[in-house]
Order: structure tokens, then C-alpha cells, then sequence
């Protein structure tokens, strides 16, 4: 009797014949994923005279159920970068590893030079266009926020495609229908960034968090928030709960179950 490890759990070859694997085999095209299946909903973000404000909460959905509840979606990069990624959670931890690579070579490199926040948005569209390329798409809209060149407040996102875009104000998600509105009625345009203090966009991302989460099946009341300046470098607060939550609004509705009229 054959007591290797290996053959535990299979039929006897001298009872039952020589075992056969070719049924695991599979002889139709190699395939990638076709959909996301853990995935993290908005991330928004405002620029603000000084520096930047991002915030996303920390569920990760199953489908439709609200599975893991403390999955951190901001990553900081260096003392000036933030980046905030929705979408399928297991692409962005493979991202993550991605960073944590590229940042330890950073640290080793005798250039003198550091990446700012333009610089790692230039590498993240590259990474991810090449994968767009390869037919093998990372499901992830990032929004990169942080500092660029000569300290200037910086802004952008790219998604699985490798599409790039700038804006004073982004968000992913159903953000991008929901807390837009808000942040571009405080920041209509980029000339508007430079009268907006901290504390105020600081305000707006909390509101747009608010709304979310009374709006967004998908999100949650607990969130992860960071501000970005150059005197304060990355100020990063990851278990912040909603204040003020109040529901009266919901009285209103009508046109759902037996609320008719």
C-alpha cells in the first residue's frame, strides 16, 4: 500500500487503475476576471488651498452583502501621497504589493530624489493601461491625492482602462453621482481652490460621507479620511464614525412597499 503523502485520499492504482487528472484539465481559452466580486465603493477627494482631502469608508462587499467591515482602502505613499482605490479589493491588494515594492526601492535609491503625487499617478496609469493592454484588467478606479511638483496641491484619477483625468474635485463610485454636486458647488473650478481653507473642505468630504451612507447600499458609517499638506505632511485618520446621522428625510418617501400615497 502506497502511504505517501501524495496519494491520500486517492483510489488504490492496483485496485481501481492508474488515476487519471485530464478532467481538471481545461482545454478552452485562458481566462481573466470577469467581473469584480469583493469590491469597495466611493472614494471623494477635494483640493483645498494648502493641500488635499480624501475619505473612503471601510467596507468591502460581497456582492451585495456588507461582508468585511474594516478594510482600509486609503494607502499613504511617502509623506506626500495618498492613494484611494474602489473597485475589486483583490486587485488593490495587488497593487498594494505593487507600491510596497516600489517604495522600498525609493528608500534604497541613491538618486536624492523622492516621487510626488503626479509622479506615481504617471506610474499607476501606466500599470494600469499595460493591464487594460494584456486584456487582463485591474477593476479599480484610483484616485491619486497628495502633492505635486513645487508643492502644489494635486488631484487625479485613472481607472481599469488607463483613462487619466484631473479635476479640484473627484470622487469614484456612486460618489461620482452623489457627493460630486456637493464638492463642485463649494470648488466650481480650479481658480475657486485657493479660497478654500482646510477646515471647510475637510466639512465637505464629512457632508458627502453623510450623504453616501444614506444613499449608497454599498457603503458604510465608518470611514477613513486624510488630509494632505506640505507643513503637515499626511495626517491619516482610518476609524472615524458619521456624526449628526438623522433620518427624518425618510418620512418623506413615498412610491416604495406600502407607502403609496
Amino acid at each position: 500500500m502506497n502511504h505517501l503523502p501524495q496519494a491520500w485520499g486517492r483510489p488504490r492504482d492496483d485496485i481501481y487503475g492508474a488515476y487519471d487528472p485530464s478532467y481538471l484539465q481545461s482545454s478552452g481559452p485562458r481566462q481573466h476576471t470577469q467581473q469584480p466580486i469583493v469590491t469597495g465603493t466611493s472614494v471623494v477627494a477635494v483640493k483645498f488651498k494648502e493641500g488635499v482631502v480624501i475619505a473612503a469608508d471601510n467596507l468591502a462587499s460581497y456582492g451585495s452583502l456588507a461582508r468585511f467591515t474594516d478594510v482600509k482602502r486609503l494607502r499613504p505613499f511617502n509623506s506626500t501621497t495618498i492613494i484611494g482605490t474602489g473597485g475589486d479589493v483583490s486587485d488593490m491588494q495587488y497593487l498594494d504589493r505593487l507600491l510596497n515594492s516600489l517604495d522600498v526601492k525609493e528608500n534604497y535609491a541613491s538618486s536624492g530624489h523622492s516621487l510626488n503625487a503626479k509622479n506615481l499617478h504617471t506610474y499607476l496609469a501606466k500599470v494600469l493601461y499595460k493591464r487594460r493592454s494584456d486584456f487582463n484588467p485591474l477593476w479599480n478606479q484610483i484616485l491619486v491625492a497628495g502633492l505635486g511638483g513645487y508643492d502644489k496641491p494635486f488631484l487625479s484619477s485613472v481607472d481599469l482602462l488607463g483613462t487619466t483625468f484631473s479635476a479640484p474635485t473627484m470622487a469614484t463610485g456612486f460618489g461620482a453621482h452623489l457627493a460630486q454636486p456637493i464638492l463642485r458647488r463649494l470648488v466650481p473650478d480650479e481658480a475657486a481652490v485657493e479660497g478654500i481653507s482646510k477646515e471647510q473642505a475637510i466639512e465637505a468630504v464629512k457632508e458627502c460621507m453623510k450623504v453616501l451612507f444614506y444613499r449608497d447600499a454599498r457603503s458604510l458609517d465608518k470611514y477613513s479620511i486624510a488630509v494632505v499638506t506640505k507643513e503637515g505632511g499626511i495626517d491619516l485618520k482610518e476609524d472615524e464614525k458619521l456624526e449628526g446621522q438623522s433620518w427624518a428625510f425618510a418620512e418623506g418617501i413615498r412610491g416604495y412597499g406600502t407607502q403609496v400615497n
